[in-house]
């Protein structure tokens, strides 16, 4: 995401990078799978900028952060271009991995699992409510909500190594202005290929530049998410 910043920043477009609340140097305690947060905290930013009158013309996101942008674009239709970069379609896929096996079972007995590290450190603790949450995300839905007028781009690479592929095809599948890139051999960091990803990503942002006049708009487009939530496990 430096690497990409620093791109925009050549062509003269300025662009801001934040962490979420808990993660990095921000306050806040961080919640495992808490995409609707996070994509409230991506409309609090938003609505700073503008009221400093300034325009903000494309969002977005990498891994967690594609599936924030991608939730913001389908409750607020103030965001024309969308990036979504190795994004999970899938939410209920890549969980066992992180958690452990059973972990459905350890969760109801515990009402917690913690998160540790090789050296056995606990990084972070997964309450049941935080899984909850990930698991009634519907990314489904969410795509299908996203207004027609948004161009939403969604970049991965054939060699990441924690969302696979296919998830990108399914978000060609459903999102209504959808442009697929897949990157070959690129893992999940981009780690040989920054440029590329770079390149691509600033195509795109200055195509929807051209065919876009900055107009602020309020955010009072937004609507519910709770329709955005799957009651089904």
């Amino acid at each position: 995401m430096v690497n990409l910043a620093a791109a925009f920043e050549k062509e003269g477009i300025s662009a801001f990078r934040f962490d979420f609340s808990g993660n990095g140097e921000n306050e806040g305690t961080f919640q495992y799978g808490n995409y609707r947060r996070e994509a409230d905290d991506l409309r609090a930013v938003i609505k700073h900028f503008r009221e400093e009158k300034r325009c903000v013309v494309a969002i977005i996101g990498h891994s967690i952060g594609g599936n924030a942008v991608l939730l913001y674009a389908s409750k607020c239709n103030d965001i024309k271009t969308v990036v979504n970069i190795a994004g999970r379609y899938n939410l209920r896929r890549g969980i066992e991995g992180r958690l452990g096996k059973n972990f459905r079972e350890k969760i109801e007995q515990n009402g917690f699992i913690d998160v540790k590290n090789r050296g056995g450190m606990i990084e972070y603790r997964v309450t049941k409510g935080s899984l909850m949450d990930r698991l009634v995300t519907d990314t489904h839905a969410a795509c299908q909500s996203i207004h027609p007028s948004c161009r939403v781009l969604t970049v991965h690479g054939t060699l990441d190594e924690f969302v696979p592929v296919e998830d990108a095809m399914e978000f060609a599948k459903y999102i209504p202005n959808h442009k697929l890139q897949i990157v070959e051999g690129a893992d999940q960091e981009y780690t040989s290929h920054e440029d590329e990803l770079a390149s691509i990503v600033l195509d795109f942002v200055k195509t929807s530049l051209c065919k876009d006049k900055c107009v602020p708009k309020t955010l009072s487009s937004c609507t519910n998410t709770d329709k955005l939530r799957d009651s089904r496990l």
